[in-house]
């Protein structure tokens, strides 16, 4: 059981799946940044300077603060501000993803394209062929 494991685990596929997960997140990471600390404060001071991380709706009167934070202490709120960086971070991850995908496809046919190159026959082939059919021929009559 233990090498069935092993071989498993081992496979180019699973390692392969691995390594994509881990740069998966640690890219996730980097858009999250990019979307946090560049997009949203500019989008943030074009609607008027607010941070958007703030925009909420207090579900109860009770909800009197100005932070999504203390508003959290004082009741349930719908936290749309952080609703609307997730769903732009989701569009910039699949943007980025579908460049990436669009410009391998247009490698792949690219490659597809290419004529397959033909290779010459090395002169020492040409010669033995030449001597085969020679032997192979009837010898001429004189």
């Amino acid at each position: 059981m233990l090498q069935e494991f092993r071989e498993f685990a081992l496979k180019g596929n699973v390692v392969d799946l691995a390594v994509g997960v881990i740069i998966g997140a640690a890219f996730g990471k980097i858009v999250e940044s990019l979307v946090g600390d560049v997009f949203m404060p500019i989008i943030g001071a074009i609607v008027g300077g607010l941070d958007f991380s703030n925009y909420f709706i207090g579900l109860s009167s009770a909800v009197t603060a100005t932070s999504l934070a203390e508003a959290r202490k004082q009741g349930a709120v719908i936290a749309y501000g952080n609703f609307l960086t997730i769903a732009i971070n989701f569009a910039i991850i699949a943007f980025i993803l579908f460049m990436i995908i669009k410009g391998m496809n247009r490698m792949k046919r690219r490659e597809e394209a290419k004529p397959a190159s033909v290779k010459e026959t090395p002169e020492d082939v040409k010669i033995l062929t030449e001597i085969r059919d020679l032997l192979a021929s009837p010898a001429p009559r004189a």
